[in-house]
């Protein structure tokens, strides 16, 4: 009923449609301090019965409010059961949507010359321009704000933004972290240089959009990391392209793990903990030659987090920040900066 506005501000939904499955949305409304970032970046939304009275004390607008607001698509009145069996039976579509255009032929042109996720940098349109310092912590309930950040522990980080999540933000300032964003195209040696300057200590490969492959230069910076011993932490499409940059390639899932709920067994304990996923992409099984497999997800069993042998570089591929859902993953923060 609730995380449909950090799910359309999600950089990482860039180019694609949504389809919510729970049959009432729009119910608790939308307001500023949930979104994960400065707009709307999925393409539109799918819904079975649009709710547009919200009731909840936090609601500052409606859901349609809120998509006018940020010129976004939304269609409600689908069957979005079945439309989720039909993706689940043969995995995701490409789609088309008018308000304008009603020829069905011409639509059907028009998808057709449509470029493919996988051939767009979606990367480009997501990435901050120029670095910036964060240093908003995470939500306080009681006090219905952003908590200011916390005792800094003496270590700053890079943050890579590949279409970073402001919730993953804050948690890295929460556990005492200074937080420095930079652009996607960021340079390794200037990296390198202030690492080895002790300027700052380690760098976070964010979540983001798209086909991982198709982001050449970034693999290309990131293996000379690899290779200066940088200790690096990587969420989700980060965890994808650490991979890559070690001479792994991803491979395209069926039609992914998205929502939350989803149960994943820390190797390392034997505990299960419950978490959000939002990936198309997976990291392959080979991989287990450079590197121990941390996390592994108990609905398919593909590889859900690792560590790399000899090198101070580990990712997962689930969402440990969260937002919105379960919140047992967010140990990893404090690991991160533990190994700092």
């Amino acid at each position: 009923m609730s995380g449909y506005q950090e799910i359309m501000s999600d950089p990482s939904y860039a180019g694609q449609f949504v389809v919510f499955t729970m049959p009432e949305i729009g119910i608790v409304g939308c307001n500023d301090n949930d979104m994960e970032s400065s707009n709307i970046y999925a393409s539109g939304m799918f819904v079975r019965s649009l709710n547009e009275t919200p009731s909840n004390f936090r609601s500052h607008e409606s859901l349609p409010a809120f998509l006018k607001k940020y010129e976004s698509m939304g269609i409600c009145d689908i069957d979005t059961r079945y439309l989720t069996k039909m993706i689940r039976d043969s995995g995701p579509k490409m789609m088309i949507a008018s308000t304008q255009i009603s020829d069905p032929v011409k639509l059907k042109a028009m998808l057709a010359a449509s470029p493919r996720i996988e051939d767009v940098n979606y990367i480009e349109k997501v990435s901050t321009p120029k670095s910036y310092l964060h240093v908003e912590g995470v939500w306080n309930a009681e006090a219905q704000a952003y908590n200011a950040a916390p005792k800094r522990i003496g270590k700053k980080i890079l943050a890579v933004d590949l279409g970073i999540k402001r919730n993953i933000l804050n948690e890295l300032c929460e556990v005492g972290l200074d937080v420095e964003v930079v652009p996607h195209d960021f340079s390794a040696d200037d990296v390198i240089a202030r690492y080895k300057k002790g300027e700052v200590h380690g760098l976070f490969l964010s979540n983001g959009p798209g086909d991982p492959l198709i982001l050449k230069n970034e693999a290309a910076q990131v293996s000379k990391l690899i290779e200066a011993k940088v200790p690096i932490f990587a969420i989700c499409l980060g965890h994808q392209l650490l991979s890559i940059a070690h001479g792994y390639p991803t491979y395209k899932l069926k039609f992914g793990q998205h929502g939350g709920n989803h149960p994943v067994k820390n190797m390392k304990n034997n505990i299960v903990e419950i978490t959000t996923q939002n990936h198309n992409y997976n990291v392959p099984d080979d991989i287990c030659k450079i590197a121990r497999i941390t996390h592994v997800n108990l609905f398919d069993n593909t590889i859900e987090g690792l560590e790399y042998n000899d090198s101070p570089i580990f990712s997962v591929q689930h969402h440990p920040e969260a937002s919105s859902g379960p919140q047992e993953s967010r140990y990893i923060f404090q690991e991160f900066a533990n190994r700092l």
